[in-house]
């Protein structure tokens, strides 16, 4: 059949600068580039490429350049481009269209609409220079109050397991599968060297990586993938996976195609089945199984662990938080409408869930109003692009936040949401022994442990200038914020005051 879509990119070769030395061919995984050897020119398929900018980026001469093609379809406000090029794929395959990375809407992004005080004359600004500033954080159930001995001052309450993080940002759930083990490698080394958490995502953890175990979240999601006891006993802090934001109500599938032996070994399933999660995690159908599950857990590794339960960012967030810390879990994890994924059906991923933003405030708010919002740590993803994001994150009431997409993008990735091809021509999103060589992990973990301390010296700063010198001390003050363009109902959801009061 004839496709009817027009090519998305235009590929432009400056015929004075190519050398012809055939670096695009080699670069691009997606077969745009090819070489002529009768004329000794390369040659390129517009319609195939997706907009990776790899070739643009590796050719020596700069000799490439790839442009947007947008058609222009007669102007209509409902018709738009997207909608009926969706269409025409449909039509063309009969089948739901997939696509990878986050929601590309243009739903309003609260944390622009939101920005924080600073310090003038009556409260002084801080120098972090200077002065000592704070981020480190811990993680984990807190005691209503703590008792002390008489006399020895020795701590008599029982704390639950605690993990301290140097920076309040932890790097998202990524399987192993869904990227590069290099990839995962990178994180794993990033995490160690700025004392924070990555996550192993649904698939496991391969038996190299088993050593960064003090800095590892182990996921188990509804596929029970690579879950064993030595899974669980290596791992810091366990997260059992209800649900994501790219995908709410929506289980996990990994194609065959990148189901390759190591992947295989680690999710310990068949090599090149589809590895699928059920949507609905099968043993919870109920606050009651929940909390079965968490304390199943928490048997199974002698409660030296946190054990954190993540949910997709919901119209009914909070009440299920709070049921989630009365099931015992020590940390929330909440996933917003812009978390991204290897794989989504492109209407769930665009259509489904909510801002994070505002469930973020919304659970907030719910477990201080019951009382109960010192006996779980937050967590919150989705779209978290700059350290600013992670300030009033924090500020709005998140403990820490997890980050993926902009760690994916400190490795390569322009976000060309390709993802589920397992074509990634950066070597991310893929298992392709070739391209996976693309991402070497010790200049991988240097690029993240750079954008990490980067972001935390921005903190710092952002702090000082708030005159505050605790992480802290910011989490949950809202008065430190203040909304612009935002309707009375948004700012009530927030929690936050207009610009001027």
């Amino acid at each position: 059949m004839k496709t009817y879509l027009p090519p998305r990119f235009v590929v432009e070769r400056d015929p004075d600068r190519c050398i012809t030395c055939k670096g695009c061919v080699a670069q691009c995984s997606f077969g745009v580039h090819s070489y002529d050897r009768e004329e000794d020119a390369i040659r390129s398929q517009d319609e195939l490429c997706v907009g990776c900018h790899r070739c643009a980026i590796f050719c020596p001469t700069g000799a490439i350049r790839i442009k947007r093609a947008p058609q222009d379809y007669r102007p209509n406000a409902n018709w738009t481009p997207e909608a009926i090029e969706d269409i025409i794929k449909q039509a063309e395959t009969g089948g739901i269209l997939l696509t990878g990375m986050g929601n590309d809407k243009p739903y309003r992004i609260y944390w622009d609409h939101l920005v924080l005080n600073a310090s003038q004359v009556t409260n002084p600004s801080i120098d972090p220079l200077r002065e000592p500033m704070e981020l480190r954080t811990y993680l984990g159930r807190k005691p209503d109050r703590v008792e002390l001995e008489t006399g020895t001052l020795k701590l008599k309450t029982r704390l639950a397991p605690q993990v301290a993080i140097e920076t309040p940002i932890l790097f998202s759930a990524l399987s192993y599968g869904a990227v590069s083990l290099n990839v995962h490698e990178s994180l794993a080394r990033a995490a160690t060297e700025l004392g924070t958490l990555f996550n192993t995502g649904e698939g496991g953890l391969h038996s190299k990586l088993y050593k960064y175990g003090p800095n590892t979240i182990a996921q188990v999601a509804s596929g029970r993938f690579g879950v064993h006891p030595a899974y669980l006993q290596m791992a810091r802090v366990l997260e059992i996976k209800i649900g994501q934001g790219a995908k709410p109500g929506i289980g996990g599938h990994l194609p065959g195609e990148k189901v390759s032996e190591d992947v295989a070994a680690t999710r310990m399933i068949p090599r090149g089945t589809d590895a699928l999660s059920p949507a609905p995690q099968h043993d919870i159908y109920s606050i009651e199984d929940l909390a079965q599950l968490v304390h199943a857990l928490k048997e199974a590794t002698n409660y030296t662990k946190p054990v954190s339960v993540k949910i997709a960012a919901v119209h009914n967030s909070a009440a299920i938080a709070s049921g989630m810390v009365r099931a015992g879990a020590d940390i929330i994890a909440l996933d917003g409408l812009r978390g991204a994924t290897g794989a989504a059906p492109k209407v769930i991923r665009d259509n489904v869930g909510i801002p994070i933003e505002m469930a973020l405030a919304a659970v907030d708010t719910r477990l201080r109003q019951e009382g109960i919002r010192q006996q779980a740590s937050i967590i919150v993803a989705g779209g978290i692009r700059s350290s600013a994001d992670v300030v009033k994150a924090i500020a709005l009431g998140a403990d820490a936040v997890y980050i993926a997409t902009a760690a994916l993008i400190a490795l390569g990735c322009t976000v060309c949401q390709q993802c589920h091809t397992g074509k990634c021509a950066w070597g991310i999103c893929t298992t392709d022994p070739i391209l996976s060589k693309r991402v070497n992990p010790e200049i991988g973990a240097r690029r993240l442990a750079n954008l990490l301390r980067a972001w935390s010296l921005e903190i710092k700063e952002m702090l000082g200038g708030m005159g505050v010198n605790a992480i802290e001390s910011l989490r949950g003050n809202r008065l430190h914020l203040r909304a612009v363009g935002l309707t009375t109902e948004e700012m009530e959801v927030l929690g936050v005051r207009p610009a001027g009061s």
